[in-house]
């Protein structure tokens, strides 16, 4: 099944926003008539239908693996001086609309890690290669290297004599006991957000993943940021569960940057003008 954000919110959230009386007339249909309602996602269905599938495998977190749609936001703590300057220049759909604002996302940019692991998670994949594991995201069908040879992770990414940031840096891996794959990353270029909120990061910031399988059919995830030039102290970005995908097939859904430009100008910039004039007659 192809999922598409970017037309999916074109062709209903954006005809809702313009009319008030759409969304009545839409969840009255909704309670009338079960058959309107969403569908339920994937990993929805499969958190009730499936049970704990036996003991979790030591080392092993290989497969296809369905979330949810966002991981649940931890608490962001005060910034540096540097991070609110940052984070002031940044204009988020939820503040700002969507016609202002420039999240990256907006044009379909990469985006990169961490935020890569806690917005739009209902597929992740892990496969298991020489000297490395290799993470597929189902959102734009992103790979990244994780190494788990033993090597460190670089420590003058962006400086003299060091190596170029990357959309999603460079990872190292490791096991913490039988059950938790642990990935660290650093070098993710600062363009990007820590997510949909507007938070900012630094080259430098270190970016942890815990993925602990608690059984063959459950996985959780802990997103850690630790970045001194814009946080005050390290703190948990997001939290999520993930289960099991019996056929282990995954979905394709693609952010498509013409889509997202029909997006704007079809949808956000009509929204936008409309509001301006109900402000200025008010």
């Amino acid at each position: 099944m192809k999922i598409r954000p970017v037309a999916y919110f074109a062709l209903i959230v954006g005809v809702l926003v313009l009319s008030s009386v759409a969304v009545a007339q839409d969840e009255q249909r909704r309670q009338n008539d079960p058959s309107q309602s969403i569908p339920a996602s994937r990993f929805a269905i499969l958190s009730k239908s499936l049970g704990t599938g036996g003991p979790a495998p030591k080392h092993d977190v290989i497969g296809v693996w369905a979330g949810p749609l966002e991981a649940e936001r931890g608490e962001v703590p005060a910034m540096t001086p540097l991070g609110q300057k940052l984070f002031s220049m940044n204009k988020t759909e939820k503040k700002d609309g969507w016609a202002n604002s420039n999240d990256p996302w907006k044009t379909c940019d990469p985006f990169g890690v961490p935020r890569i692991a806690v917005n739009e998670i209902r597929g992740v994949s892990f496969a298991q290669m020489p000297n490395k594991i290799v993470v597929l995201h189902q959102y734009n069908r992103v790979w990244r290297e994780v190494w788990t040879d033993g090597r460190a992770l670089p420590k003058n990414v962006g400086m003299k004599g060091g190596p170029d940031a990357k959309w999603y840096g460079y990872s190292v891996g490791h096991w913490d006991g039988d059950n938790t794959l642990v990935i660290d990353t650093t070098g993710s270029d600062d363009s990007e957000w820590l997510d949909s909120r507007g938070y900012p990061h630094s080259v430098q910031g270190i970016f942890e993943e815990r993925y602990t399988r608690a059984d063959h059919n459950h996985l959780e995830m802990t997103v850690t940021v630790d970045d001194p030039k814009i946080y005050t102290k390290p703190f948990v970005l997001g939290t999520s569960k993930f289960v099991w995908v019996p056929n282990q097939e995954s979905e394709e859904q693609i952010c498509v940057p013409s889509e997202a430009i029909s997006y704007v100008n079809i949808i956000s910039i009509p929204v936008a003008g409309e509001k301006e004039k109900k402000t200025n007659k008010q």
